[in-house]
């Protein structure tokens, strides 16, 4: 496979240049979201932008490995850090995204405005967005690596906002379909039919299947979704309504630490069929002493076999499994004189969970391993909405946003058959617990406001505003555990935004900015102020501080038919930073609680061009620099020291990112190779562990039949380099090796058909 990869990247690098008859445009089906992409660009800068911002658009996704995720699309932008175990960025107890130095939970996430909460794996407020959108139906993406505009639905958004967008329906009758075929068994199809008329109403809907075993261990990752759109002009109004559905189902990956990767190897996974095996190392484990089981077969032994040093290295299965409806409805409606109002209401529901065979709990059959659930099911509705108002040179916009949610987790366990078949798969929902450990509904309340205004004096403009919002989360016990039942709030009313953009030429402008945002508390036991017990919580719930930044910013950005880029500075004070710790000292039983443990300071600089080399040829590069430490040591309540962090580097914060893409598409072949290199990162808090930077290198190759057939041939990890990809995937610990990191994907090749019609 790798005398194929040089091939590939030999065959992608010296495309030949001649010209033919097609054009990239006669082959997408999506409409172009921007002018700029319509004229080819691989990214639009956000030119006339007060902030950084850039986007990417439905042909730059399209040319990656289809199914992909569209978080995958901007991790080649500056101070993007995207990491999964998987190639296509879709599995995710995984896939991790952060923005100058800010983690996933403290960024926001929409899709055409729906909020998406913060996209965690247990997620309590929303989805991830592999699970609302087939990539094909994405008609833009793009990326604000402050914190975003005043309107976003968000009350996550301390660092960036990541916004897609989905494409319109076409104003004819048409379809696409595509098949794709690859390494470890990968299949995927996806049908789009579109009907419509160009003055009339237009509507697709979509169907995509993609199933691909695991690259190692074994088990599958499969998912079923139907998306629909409807656009139906009323008038000078436009209604728009849209409907998703998904059934997600992922085995997992072993996590993995440093010790186990170098005695056990990268291709280490959980025991998955090998039933036995698991029983084995639950019964040593329990004679051990270190599950805190009774021994259950002292036959065993103590010893466990090769490499293997805890019951930890090796867990019978795991999985993920999701369901989720997503619908919304909105109108956009000119009022006259200058008025225009656009109102959207949504629903989401979902079912969830994630399962664990975890030899801490035995079964009641005699089994020394049970299943260990987190069940999430979600029931949440809201409505958003603006009114705006034109005059010459000046843009008023005020709008609000409000949600209703309920969200209920519990903690379950259910019995293996017997000690010689497991009986159960951990691919289906399983039925018939023996023992509920804890059940909680949480009731968040979410109202947010804002007001902005935009003033146009030729070559200077301004905008200034603020927003401001109130979330209230209220937890009650369904089955009593050790958890806090009450209520808490965030409320933070004015939250300033003011930004300037100066015309310098006719191509080039500068920009400066301050931003101020709040975000508010969780809801769920695993994370937030509900993660401890009542007294702990009545200790914080009148003091504890929402986190806070305050984010400056100053660039400059150059657009000519030849060249787009962007440079910028940016300081960000991050306060108020929440960690869950212990309250006290641990003899007299104190709870740990989530309490303010101090500030960030990050400072960067950040470029990325766009340059047209001339026949079909195009190259792109990012990169990024990032300072950010830590202002404070962690202390608890009552003064002590818990961990000397002052000054250390903040975890997952490689300090330097480039990207890099040469790209062709001129006729009937296109094609791109890129590269990706990351810098080291620290996996603790006090940087005593880290892994290594990388280097990886993905390719594509195609080849247009017919102006709406295409071949198009995907490499990732060209070169097959072993890697960790996501840090922290188990949570992170002060200091010391941990469990808590998964293997990035290995080199795979996937061919993949196109047909529209």
């Amino acid at each position: 496979m790798r005398r194929f990869a040089i091939v590939l990247l030999a065959s992608t690098a010296f495309l030949p240049q001649v010209a033919f008859a097609a054009t990239a445009d006669d082959v997408a089906e999506a409409d172009a979201p921007d002018a700029a992409e319509e004229a080819g660009e691989i990214v639009v800068f956000g030119q006339g932008e007060t902030r950084q911002v850039q986007q990417v658009g439905a042909r730059d996704i399209a040319a990656l490995l289809p199914g992909t995720s569209p978080i995958r699309a901007i991790e080649k932008l500056p101070s993007v850090n995207v990491q999964s175990a998987d190639a296509f960025g879709n599995y995710e107890w995984s896939t991790r995204v952060t923005i100058r130095s800010f983690s996933q939970n403290q960024l926001g996430f929409n899709f055409d405005g729906i909020p998406l909460g913060d996209m965690s794996y247990g997620n309590h407020n929303g989805l991830h967005i592999s699970r609302v959108v087939s990539p094909e139906n994405i008609g833009s993406v793009r990326v604000t690596q402050g914190s975003g505009s005043l309107g976003t639905q968000s009350t996550n958004n301390l660092g960036g906002t990541v916004e897609s967008f989905s494409m319109d329906p076409l104003d004819r009758t048409g379809g696409q379909f595509n098949a794709t075929y690859g390494s470890h068994s990968t299949m995927r199809g996806f049908v789009r039919l579109n009907a419509g008329t160009a003055n009339g109403a237009r509507a697709f809907v979509s169907y995509g299947y993609a199933s691909t075993e695991k690259y190692k261990g074994t088990g599958t990752q499969d998912q079923h979704m139907v998306n629909a759109k409807a656009v139906v002009p009323l008038g000078e109004a436009r209604v728009e309504a849209w409907l998703s559905y998904s059934d997600r189902r992922e085995q997992d990956y072993q996590d993995m630490s440093l010790s186990m990767l170098n005695l056990l190897g990268y291709d280490w996974d959980n025991t998955f069929p090998d039933y036995a095996s698991a029983i084995l190392y639950a019964d040593i484990g329990n004679n051990r002493g270190e599950t805190g089981a009774p021994v259950s077969n002292a036959g065993a032994g103590t010893v466990y076999p090769g490499n293997v040093a805890t019951v930890d290295d090796a867990y019978f299965d795991a999985s993920g499994l999701r369901k989720d409806l997503v619908a919304a409805i909105g109108i956009v409606s000119p009022l006259g004189n200058g008025f225009d109002i656009s109102v959207r209401g949504y629903y989401h529901k979902n079912s969830g969970m994630g399962l664990w065979a975890t030899p801490y709990v035995p079964s009641p059959t005699g089994v020394p391993i049970s299943i260990r659930t987190t069940e999430y099911d979600i029931g949440r509705a809201g409505l958003f909405g603006k009114l705006t108002w034109k005059s010459d040179g000046n843009t008023l916009t005020v709008g609000g946003w409000y949600e209703a949610n309920s969200f209920n987790q519990a903690r379950r366990f259910y019995a293996f058959a017997s000690r010689l078949a497991p009986g159960r798969s951990f691919r289906d929902y399983p039925v018939n617990p023996f023992f509920t450990q804890w059940e909680f509904n949480f009731d968040t309340q979410t109202l947010q406001y804002f007001v902005e205004d935009r003033l146009d004096f030729g070559s200077l403009k301004v905008n200034f505003g603020w927003k401001g919002f109130r979330v209230t989360n209220e937890a009650t016990a369904v089955v009593a555990a050790s958890f806090p039942q009450g209520k808490i709030d965030a409320t933070d009313w004015f939250q300033p935004h003011v930004g300037v953009n100066f015309t310098v030429t006719d191509n080039a402008e500068v920009f400066a900015g301050f931003t101020q945002s709040t975000r508010s508390f969780a809801s769920a036991t695993t994370t937030g102020p509900f993660s401890t017990n009542q007294t702990g919580f009545n200790a914080i719930v009148g003091t504890l501080k929402p986190e806070t930044s305050d984010t400056y910013e100053l660039g400059a950005r150059y657009n000519s038919p030849m060249f787009n880029g962007v440079v910028g500075v940016y300081l960000v004070n991050f306060n108020n930073r929440l960690l869950s710790a212990a309250s006290g000292p641990s003899i007299l039983g104190s709870p740990s609680v989530l309490q303010n443990v101090g500030s960030v300071r990050s400072v960067g600089f950040e470029a990325v061009g766009d340059l047209k080399l001339g026949r079909g040829f195009g190259l792109f590069a990012s990169y990024s620099y990032t300072d950010a430490t830590y202002r404070n040591d962690v202390l608890n309540l009552s003064g002590v020291l818990l961990a000397a962090i002052k000054g250390k580097t903040v975890i997952d914060t490689p300090r330097h990112m480039l990207r890099g893409e040469l790209t062709y598409d001129r006729g009937s072949v296109f094609g791109r190779i890129g590269v990706n290199y990351m810098a080291k990162r620290f996996f603790t808090y006090t940087n005593d562990q880290s892994v290594p930077g990388r280097t990886i290198i993905d390719a594509s190759i195609g080849y247009r039949l017919t102006d709406n057939i295409e071949v198009q041939l995907n490499a990732t990890n060209l070169l097959d380099t072993r890697y960790i990809g996501t840090i922290n995937s188990g949570g992170t610990g002060n200091s010391g090796d941990r469990q808590t990191l998964l293997v990035g994907a290995p080199q795979q090749f996937f061919l993949t058909l196109k047909v529209g019609f």
